[in-house]
């Protein structure tokens, strides 16, 4: 197999220059770098990428751990990550997951291998703590969820965020309110559900456990809960939902049955997805490709430069929520 020495010989000019072209040098005469490259297609030269990555100290790419890419949320936030790793000329490595714990720290060892320069956690199983454990072999952010002073954050107040949507939902007159949820275990779930509690609380509303449901991630789990809902002879006049997906689908099985929404029952999702534009749902948009955006951005930071020890070297931004209200409330 050829190597840059060869390479260098052939073409006539030093390995310093064979070396700046291969590494996109723009130091290079246009005709040195076309005799480079002829003699590169000529021997069939294929760099060694792990030694290249060896001798920068870096591999540009930036791991992506995440429990499903088959779902809306998650896939708006790798959505801004990728433009934004393009506009940084970063690649991603997608670790699904599915919450295993043991292919989440299959992900974290790719950081400590070498194989990726830092990793951002979109979703998780295991604790904090054990995932900041890792912080010493590169960069790690969280994304969604506010991870305190262990790894730095881009995250959503998900308590304030779902008092909102409570809080509109009883200014149009609704006090008979359910809960539709995906995870029933996350830290997210648990600050959106004591939201929800704290709202029945203050308006003297009792909990009803039959008006709460969860594993509920698209649009078949909205038509499920809808048809729960039929089936009841006291039911709540409102549902707040965490999934635009999952609303829409409880908007297409209420149409089935002769619902009308918000008359028969007010909706009102989360994450401002584009089918909730199409088909006027009201939600509250968490700017989770603005998320995405500045998550990479805030890694990058970290991956050029050590972020330090303790607080100092933590980072935590907050992404502004807004309520987009519609037709369905």
């Amino acid at each position: 197999m050829a190597n840059i020495r060869q390479i260098a010989k052939e073409a006539g000019v030093s390995v310093s220059t064979v070396s700046r072209v291969l590494n996109g040098h723009p130091y290079v005469s246009a005709e040195k770098r076309r005799a480079v490259e002829d003699v590169m297609a000529k021997l069939n030269y294929s760099r060694n990428i792990n030694a290249v990555h060896l001798f920068r100290g870096r591999t540009d790419m930036v791991g992506i751990m995440l429990p499903s890419i088959n779902h809306p949320y998650f896939s708006r936030l790798v959505e801004g990550m990728s433009d934004e790793a393009l506009d940084l000329g970063l690649r991603l490595v997608l670790c699904q997951t599915g919450y295993d714990e043991n292919e989440e720290r299959r992900a974290l060892a790719l950081v400590k291998e070498k194989q990726i320069d830092g990793l951002i956690v979109c979703s998780k199983s295991l604790g904090w703590s054990e995932i900041a454990a890792y912080r010493s072999f590169g960069a790690l952010l969280s994304c969604g969820e506010d991870a305190g002073d262990r790894i730095s954050s881009v995250y959503i107040d998900h308590y304030r965020s779902f008092e909102t949507g409570i809080r509109h939902l009883l200014s149009k007159g609704h006090r008979k309110i359910g809960l539709c949820m995906s995870r029933y275990v996350s830290s997210s779930s648990e600050r959106r559900r004591a939201a929800y509690m704290d709202a029945l609380q203050k308006i003297g509303e009792p909990y009803r456990e039959a008006w709460t449901f969860y594993d509920c991630y698209g649009i078949e789990s909205g038509a499920d809960v809808m048809r729960q809902l039929k089936a009841m002879e006291d039911r709540p006049t409102a549902m707040i939902v965490t999934g635009d997906q999952v609303a829409v689908g409880m908007m297409a099985e209420a149409g089935k049955h002769g619902w009308r929404v918000p008359e028969d029952l007010a909706l009102m999702g989360l994450d401002n997805q584009p089918i909730a534009e199409v088909l006027g749902l009201t939600t509250i948009d968490n700017h989770l490709y603005e998320m995405g955006r500045e998550a990479l951005r805030m890694l990058r930071v970290a991956m050029t430069g050590p972020e330090g020890g303790g607080e100092a070297g933590i980072r935590r931004q907050e992404v502004v929520y807004e309520l987009i209200a519609r037709s369905s409330v």
